[in-house]
């Protein structure tokens, strides 16, 4: 059976996820994290995607997004995908599959889920117990967005979305408002939430939200209940995703 098209709305938000094949390492050295950096900027001007924030964890990465057409994101992952596989390939002498099939998306509700999805992707690795604070994290958005810091190809990367302009007068007071949300974690339920509307390549927002992405698109975005075990440790999973 054919797979449906991604579900994608030029000009809003989404959350993007990419696993190693086999949840296996997808970045082994410094220069890894550099040379996948670099081909996310590069892609992002080709294929007009904004980025507004991403980790790049050792077996897998997240970003959030703004597509500037309806085939952004997919040419986008593509054109990083190809450079990056090659560069593997041939630095490290191997062959195969790198990454795990498609990759997993999601459109954002800006009103309610944009600041959970920045802080989501930033507080990554601190959730996976890598480092205490995001600021000790060096392969995320983080830095720039928080504390104003980062080298060229990270801050040319970086485009705030409008609602991240809209947190002060300057982007100073911007970063420093930003700065403070993550005086508080996301609760369990925005962090299921999150999760869920990405495994699922759907939306992460409220019934209301995803009734109107569904007029746009014209596709079904709330599902019928399946049921589930919620006291599963899948359902509950609070660790880094």
């Amino acid at each position: 059976m054919a797979r449906l098209p991604r579900l994608v709305v030029p000009g809003l938000p989404m959350h993007v996820v990419q696993r190693g094949n086999n949840k296996q390492a997808t970045f082994f050295v410094e220069d890894d994290y550099q040379v996948y950096l670099q081909a996310v900027l590069e892609a992002s001007e080709r294929y007009k995607c904004d980025v507004h924030a991403y980790v790049l964890m050792t077996n897998h990465v997240h970003f959030l997004l703004t597509p500037h057409f309806v085939d952004s994101v997919s040419r986008f992952m593509q054109a990083i995908g190809r450079r990056y596989v090659s560069y593997i390939n041939s630095t490290y002498k191997r062959t195969g599959t790198l990454w795990e099939g498609r990759f997993k998306s999601a459109i954002v509700d800006s009103d309610q889920y944009l600041m959970c999805c920045y802080r989501y992707i930033e507080m990554n690795p601190v959730r996976a117990g890598m480092v205490k604070l995001p600021d000790d994290y060096k392969w995320s958005s983080f830095n720039v967005n928080a504390l104003g810091l980062g080298n060229a190809v990270e801050f040319k990367l970086i485009t705030p979305h409008k609602m991240f302009m809209e947190l002060g007068c300057t982007l100073v007071m911007c970063r420093t408002a930003y700065l403070s949300l993550f005086e508080s974690y996301l609760n369990i339920d925005e962090l299921t939430h999150i999760r869920r509307g990405t495994l699922k390549n759907s939306v992460i927002g409220n019934n209301k939200f995803s009734n109107e992405i569904e007029k746009i698109t014209k596709r079904r975005v709330i599902r019928l209940s399946h049921g589930g075990d919620r006291k599963s440790s899948g359902f509950n999973k609070i660790q880094s995703d």
